[in-house]
């Protein structure tokens, strides 16, 4: 499966990798009819054409500045484990199959013999074991370890937050077209004027989708605060303490969510 993923960036079909990613989801349907399994579909496809159009402009970056990008990723693979998060950025998006293969050496798995696999890097587990294999029907997948993040407010939870999701797959995409004309018009004089230019255009696609995602999960917790209750406030008034008189409760609504999760 690695060397399969490694294969699918250096014959230029970057756009399959997420199909080698396996995120569970959960039995629901949305009240347009998509399932959350669908839904995640559609991110997955959306995120396979920003990574096509990542590597297709890492061609004409390379075409533009060959001796500047070759320069650059020795530099990068000679650090090693040192490299900067500069250094990273500048690899995946002037060479992404040099980078990967690079990477692929030190990418280990051993199996658990339960349908599962541990992913190791440089002889130490991705993200402390979280990050794994499973076996599918279709052969082994990246398994996203939906356990322990579907808990955080931030992980989709609709519909409509999916769909920003998947919008901001295609605002990166749009961001990569904006960069590569840039690119064939000569307007960017070298490889740093590269990376600086393709960072501002993702960054800003980036924070602007988060913020619409983000007031989206914001309404979505004032909606779960109940309102004030007029009939629970306490009256001071003189009618409020005269004998007799009651205060009525009333019982606040609430919308049920799905508790259990089940693995297509």
């Amino acid at each position: 499966m690695l060397d399969a993923a490694t294969e699918m960036v250096t014959k230029n079909h970057a756009e399959y990798l997420p199909t080698l990613i396996e995120i569970p989801a959960r039995d629901v349907t949305f009240d347009d009819g998509v399932t959350e399994a669908s839904a995640i579909a559609e991110v997955k496809a959306k995120a396979g054409d920003m990574l096509a159009r990542l590597v297709r402009v890492a061609g004409v970056l390379r075409d533009r500045f060959p001796k500047q990008v070759d320069k650059e990723i020795k530099a990068v693979l000679g650090k090693g484990n040192k490299a900067s998060t500069r250094d990273l950025a500048i690899a995946a998006i002037a060479d992404p199959a040099a980078w990967l293969t690079a990477q692929r050496k030190l990418l280990t798995t051993t199996d658990l013999g339960d349908g599962t696999a541990a992913l190791s890097f440089d002889g130490q587990p991705i993200f402390a074991g979280a990050l794994t294999l499973t076996e599918t029907s279709d052969g082994w997948r990246i398994r996203f370890p939906v356990e322990l993040v579907r808990s955080s407010k931030y992980w989709p939870d609709s519909r409509e937050e999916w769909a920003v999701v998947a919008s901001m797959m295609i605002a990166v995409e749009n961001a990569l077209k904006d960069f590569e004309r840039d690119l064939q018009s000569g307007a960017i004089k070298n490889l740093d004027a590269a990376s600086s230019r393709v960072g501002r255009l993702v960054g800003e696609s980036v924070v602007a989708q988060s913020i619409i995602y983000a007031m989206m999960k914001r309404e979505g917790d004032d909606e779960e605060v109940p309102a004030v209750d007029k009939a629970k406030t306490v009256d001071t008034s003189s009618d409020a303490s005269k004998p007799g008189k009651s205060v009525e409760k009333k019982k606040s609504n609430s919308t049920d969510k799905p508790s259990k999760t089940t693995t297509p």
